[in-house]
């Protein structure tokens, strides 16, 4: 058994996001996203074959579902995205990092 922390080895430029993988198995997938001042492209959707459960540990984001309002998060918020929920990011906080823990499943 390794201890781990979601906190630590965060990287000290964020010029583009992080993506790093926690656990990856055969049904499950979860990730620690690294954002700063990121958003998607302006003509990028998300959509994604599986489930996603994510939770904002710190920092804020905002999120745009296709067909739906903005939906604000912060530190806290956690939503669940169902597969093929086509979304885009369109603001992450440009102060500080918004640490994102993601969940895919089936």
């Amino acid at each position: 058994m390794t201890k781990n922390n979601i906190f630590s080895d965060l990287p000290t430029s964020l010029d583009q996001e992080v993506f790093e993988d926690i656990l990856n198995r055969e049904n499950i997938r979860i990730e620690r996203i690294i954002s700063q001042g990121h958003s998607a492209p302006e003509t990028g959707w998300f959509d994604q074959d599986k489930n996603e459960w994510v939770i904002v540990l710190t920092g804020s984001a905002s999120l745009l579902f296709e067909g739906q309002d903005e939906i604000e998060l912060s530190a806290g918020d956690y939503l669940m995205i169902p597969a093929h929920q086509r979304h885009r990011v369109l603001k992450t906080d440009p102060e500080q990092p918004t640490i994102w823990l993601a969940i895919f499943f089936s």
